[in-house]
């Protein structure tokens, strides 16, 4: 049987726990409300807007659009959106372990660099040579979610395409999870550039000669910069919904598990009781035959 005070300290140690992992779920499902509304608002505009970027692109030349120019791939930039904290399940393995896959099933012997969004990205891949370390790009942008909106996430994609346009990464993709409910984040690698453009089959289906207003140059120079902040944006926002849904889920998954685990130290410590209690009844009971023998 287990000794008393020990299984004393385990339920009041359990009890603690419970109570902080409650408190988590709580006030991670009031951060999702807010996070699932902004990428629920946003999502709209952003296919929209990818949307129209896709069929500019394939209307216009080389020599119009920089960003949609297919280069022999030799150096890939790894855009890794994870979290600045942890407790929420394999949120942020997940999306390292993608970045992995990618780099060790690549045939074409190019090289990998990587630009975390989120500590626990940064945490990983610092002890890494992938990790970017100058120019224009910061390999570490935790900083990002204290202030998350347009502007202040702009700065990135800007930085990115400048590399880009000047021929330091021939193709660059981002990888994060993606927000579909509370319970389910789906795992992306998102090709950012070059800009991928309509299949043949869609292509097909969209025969519209297109009038540009005001020039393509002037079109090119706003909409596909734009479109691009808006994707890095897009990827962000949900990233930051399904960090809130994936820690609610497993908080409320720990507070179960604690509360599971309370009852049985409860049961034990009962059991253990009672038979403590038996022990010194029966040592009693022994004494006094001993001295009504006597």
């Amino acid at each position: 049987m287990p000794n008393l005070k020990e299984v004393r300290n385990r339920i009041t140690s359990v009890n603690s726990t419970m109570q902080i992992t409650s408190a988590m779920k709580v006030v991670s499902a009031a951060k999702l409300k807010k996070a699932q509304d902004r990428i629920v608002q946003m999502r709209p505009y952003a296919r929209k807007l990818t949307e129209i970027l896709g069929r500019l692109s394939s209307s216009l030349d080389t020599s119009e659009n920089v960003f949609s120019v297919e280069r022999e791939v030799k150096t890939v930039l790894l855009i890794i959106i994870t979290s600045n904290r942890g407790l929420c399940g394999a949120f942020n393995a997940n999306v390292i372990k993608k970045a992995r896959e990618i780099m060790k099933s690549d045939s074409t012997n190019a090289t990998y660099k990587v630009v975390t969004v989120g500590k626990k990205g940064f945490d990983y891949f610092k002890k890494t040579d992938n990790i970017i370390s100058n120019g224009n790009l910061k390999a570490d942008n935790h900083l990002l979610y204290e202030n998350l909106e347009f502007g202040t996430a702009s700065e990135i994609p800007n930085a990115i395409m400048e590399d880009y346009a000047n021929g330091k990464y021939d193709k660059v993709v981002l990888i994060y999870n993606r927000f579909k409910n509370a319970a389910t984040q789906i795992l992306e690698a998102e090709q950012f550039l070059p800009i991928v453009k309509p299949s043949e089959e869609g292509a097909q289906k969209d025969n519209t000669d297109y009038l540009f207003e005001p020039s393509k140059v002037e079109i090119v120079e706003n909409l596909i910069p734009k479109s691009l902040k808006t994707q890095f944006y897009k990827a962000v926002l949900d990233s930051n919904a399904a960090e809130h849904g994936a820690r609610m889920t497993a908080m409320h998954k720990a507070t179960d598990n604690a509360s599971d685990l309370l009852s049985a130290l409860k049961l034990s410590y009962n059991k253990a009781r009672q038979a403590a209690i038996t022990n010194e009844i029966l040592e009693i009971v022994s004494g006094a035959s001993a001295l009504d023998d006597a």
